[in-house]
């Protein structure tokens, strides 16, 4: 059966097709692929990243039990900007929830707001990151310090690249369902990484 293009009230696109493996291609951007495809891929890339993430909290335990390790002050924006993920996260829902009822405005604004703030958890990173160098702490003060800037960074560039997708994302005349959905998978596993990041960061 033919691929089939619907526009239902909002102008969120959504494809129905069929073939001997129930399968279906829906049109635009990722879905130019099966959707198995595309969920299998992202998938894959954030077992990829987990498995790094793991490596790098695992040696951070390894490493501070040695001599010279030295606990660290948290810089004050910390909390305030896990607020700020996770309220994106939220928003980045909301606009999954939007795009299956084929909600084309309520799809963009929580697009649009969930990405304001991935920018803001940015920027407040960078700030904390000033407040720590104001307290003394450098690149090569101390093991604890390198770990901080280290993991921080590493979430940070997996970050920017969940915004690079929510760019493309957005960009698109109209978001298509999974389109949306998977980038909201990737924040939801990019707020998870980071609270387990700040919660050693605090309990050590």
């Amino acid at each position: 059966m033919p691929q089939v293009k619907e526009r239902e009230g909002s102008g969120i696109v959504r494809g129905r097709g069929g073939g001997g493996n129930g399968g279906g291609n829906e049109p635009g951007g990722l879905e130019a692929f099966p959707v198995p495809t595309a969920r299998l891929g992202l998938w894959i890339f954030m077992a990829v990243a987990t498995v790094l993430f793991s490596a790098l909290v695992s040696a951070y335990l390894v490493r501070m039990n040695l001599p010279d390790w030295k606990s660290l002050s948290e810089p004050g924006l910390l909390g305030l900007n896990t607020a700020l993920l996770a309220l994106a996260s939220l928003f980045l829902q909301r606009a999954a929830w939007a795009s299956r009822r084929y909600d084309l405005g309520a799809t963009r604004r929580n697009l649009q707001l969930g990405g304001l703030l991935g920018f803001a958890f940015v920027a407040g990173q960078l700030l904390a990151w000033s407040q720590f160098q104001a307290m003394g702490y450098f690149l090569v003060s101390n093991p604890s310090a390198s770990f901080f800037y280290l993991m921080t960074a590493l979430h940070g560039l997996h970050l920017l690249g969940g915004l690079v997708a929510w760019g493309v994302v957005g960009s698109r005349v109209p978001p298509s369902a999974l389109s949306v959905q998977l980038c909201t998978t990737y924040w939801h596993f990019l707020l998870l990484v980071w609270l387990v990041l700040y919660g050693l960061l605090l309990l050590t």
